[in-house]
């Protein structure tokens, strides 16, 4: 299982969004099957076999082992990561580009430049896990109060030219491309400052389920019971 995984297919990120496979997903952070997960989601058993075939066929979940009781043999599953990102790739056609504009003080900018990462991050942690390699990365969080504008401006500033010190010292010039022509590997650098959320802010929870009506023609029958 992966730690978080990016979703860049449109189609799997629309079965993601699901508030019902979304609660699921969260369960099957551990091993599970359909009869475990629908005594903790409160639905059928048939629904959340509907479901689990939903997640499973866009590679959001994957089978753990199959056990046999009886007749009827007990598919066990498990969420291929234990959280989900979705890349801007999986909007491609409205997703926002950081080389239609450039400003440093820019808030769209900013998330035009996080939208990127997200996307160039997914495509790498996948192909370094194909390949079976450590990827190399770095990342700095902290937080920092500043007493005026001037004072943030003036931080700013100063960041700007020591990053910019750092980055003449180590670029290879000669490097042209992602494996440059000396052999060096090129490397993108985002640094960000933005203001700390305020406490109480509204956040994000999973609805009720208990209620759910079918969503569409697909609904589940009694037939479908193989992920049990």
């Amino acid at each position: 299982m992966l730690d978080i995984a990016v979703i860049e297919d449109p189609a799997a990120a629309e079965a993601s969004l699901d508030p019902v496979r979304t609660r699921i997903l969260h369960e099957l952070s551990s091993p599970g099957s359909a009869t475990q997960i629908a005594v903790k989601v409160g639905l059928p058993r048939q629904k959340v076999n509907y479901h689990l075939k939903t997640l499973e066929r866009h590679g959001l979940v994957e089978l753990v082992e199959e056990r046999r009781k009886g007749n009827v043999t007990e598919r066990v599953l498990q969420a291929t990561a234990a959280s989900y990102l979705i890349s801007p790739q999986a909007l491609s056609s409205v997703s926002p580009d950081p080389h239609r504009f450039s400003d440093r003080f820019s808030a769209f900018w900013l998330l035009a430049l996080a939208g990127r990462m997200v996307q160039e991050m997914g495509q790498l942690i996948a192909g370094a896990a194909a390949a079976r390699q450590k990827l190399a990365t770095f990342a700095i969080d902290g937080e920092i109060t500043f007493r005026t504008a001037a004072d943030r401006a003036a931080f700013a500033e100063e960041l700007g030219v020591a990053v910019t010190r750092l980055v003449d010292k180590y670029h290879d010039g000669g490097a042209t491309s992602a494996a440059g022509a000396s052999g060096g590997r090129c490397h993108r650098l985002v640094v960000a400052l933005h203001p700390v959320l305020k406490a109480g802010n509204p956040t994000t929870t999973v609805p009720k389920t208990t209620k759910e009506t079918p969503e569409s023609p697909e609904t589940p029958t009694a037939k479908e019971q193989d992920n049990d």
